[in-house]
């Protein structure tokens, strides 16, 4: 259990509805505590700061725990590995993808799925410098 006063934080693409479903379902809160969801299009300054430390939010969320970042495939593989299973989609969720090989395979199909969403939806790709913006 994470001691208090300690928040995790998931940063994501709020344009994307695969995105925002799975932050929606990932049941965290039993394993470390409160959990901080940030879109990534928000303007919240933490935004920028991850893309100066090279982190590029179209290929991949970012999840931060105990300071510590993980970023697209390390990330869904540690969110699965803590989320609760107790749903349906929590029970896949850990099944499939707390396995650090098998998140590294499908990974490239969910950012391929996340960029033709997008596209269909008429929505853009998070800019590589939000700073500029």
């Amino acid at each position: 259990m994470k001691p208090p006063g300690k928040t995790a934080l998931i940063v994501y693409d709020g344009d994307c509805i695969f995105c925002q479903s799975y932050v929606r379902f990932a049941r965290l809160r039993d394993a470390v505590g409160p959990v901080e969801l940030l879109d990534a299009r928000s303007g919240d300054p933490r935004v920028v700061g991850f893309q100066r430390q090279g982190f590029d939010l179209n290929e991949g969320m970012l999840f931060v725990l105990e300071d510590r970042v993980y970023h697209g495939e390390e990330a869904i593989n540690l969110l699965a590995i803590l989320s609760s299973s107790s749903t349906l989609f929590g029970w896949l969720n850990r099944r499939i993808l707390s396995n650090r090989t098998a998140a590294r395979l499908i990974y490239p199909a969910l950012k391929l799925g996340r960029r033709a969403t997008l596209r269909l939806r008429g929505r853009s790709l998070i800019p590589a410098d939000l700073e500029r913006r």
